[in-house]
């Protein structure tokens, strides 16, 4: 399913925020969606949903699917700084283009992030970074033999992987299962996907399903291991009985 030889075949995209993103040519599609932004979706779908829900914990320990270009977590530490937030984070994120993320030095990334450059310089140059607030780790690798190794229990889960119908291995009942496996009881997961196949494959490992919405967004998803009050949750159980024909990924159809 995956194609290391044309892994290297990037192009830059501009998105409509004004963030730069790239075309993956291995997975056919831009690693961020270029109407919402690669900035502006980290944000708004990923870290400020995330540090909502969580305010009341004074360490996050997030697992960001997959590092890519570094948005989710980059957009996490600048928020936190811009902000002035005590929150320490330790972002575990797979990624098994260990080129793509060597050159992020080099990559035109926001003004936004010209206070983390140094964090970016690291990462790039060690795949690890840490100082008194944030520690970041890249684990290299495939992602599904990367997370049952995960010895820390995950607060958060960025389920920011290439998209189902291009990666599928990525979204199915199994791999949830691993990940939940790693989860705290109180774990939430946010993700863009809002595919019915994805949401069952997340309730069948336990997660409660609600609609994320956000100003000048499409909206997501977010998962919960539990009750979440102030998001619209979706009664999946309804959803089965209204769409019976409706099922999750399962591993055999892909491996």
């Amino acid at each position: 399913m995956y194609n290391e030889s044309i892994r290297s075949q990037k192009e830059v995209v501009l998105c409509e925020d004004g963030s730069n993103t790239l075309y993956s040519k291995e997975f056919d599609e831009p690693y961020h969606s270029t109407k919402d932004g690669a900035l502006h979706e980290s944000l708004e779908k990923h870290v400020k949903p995330a540090l909502t829900l969580k305010k009341e914990k004074a360490k996050l320990v997030i697992l960001d699917i997959c590092f890519g270009l570094g948005y989710n977590t980059f957009a996490m530490l600048y928020y936190i700084k811009k902000h002035k937030l005590s929150t320490k984070v330790h972002i575990l994120s797979p990624e098994f283009d260990e080129e793509l993320v060597r050159s992020l030095n080099t990559f035109n990334f926001p003004p936004e992030f010209e206070s983390i450059k140094p964090i970016i310089h690291a990462i790039s140059q060690n795949l690890y970074y840490e100082d008194e607030q944030f520690k970041i780790e890249i684990l290299l690798g495939d992602a599904r033999k990367s997370i049952p190794k995960i010895k820390e229990k995950i607060d958060v889960v960025f389920q920011d992987a290439f998209s189902p119908a291009h990666n599928p291995l990525l979204w199915t009942t199994e791999y949830f299962k691993d990940v939940r496996a790693i989860c705290k009881e109180d774990a939430i997961i946010t993700t863009y996907s809002t595919a019915a196949a994805i949401r069952l494959g997340l309730y069948e490992n336990g997660f409660y399903i609600f609609v994320h919405r956000a100003k000048m967004m499409r909206y997501s998803t977010v998962a919960s291991l539990k009750m979440l009050n102030g998001l619209e949750y979706i009664d999946m159980e309804l959803k089965k009985e209204r769409n019976p024909t409706a099922c999750s990924f399962k591993d055999i159809d892909y491996f």
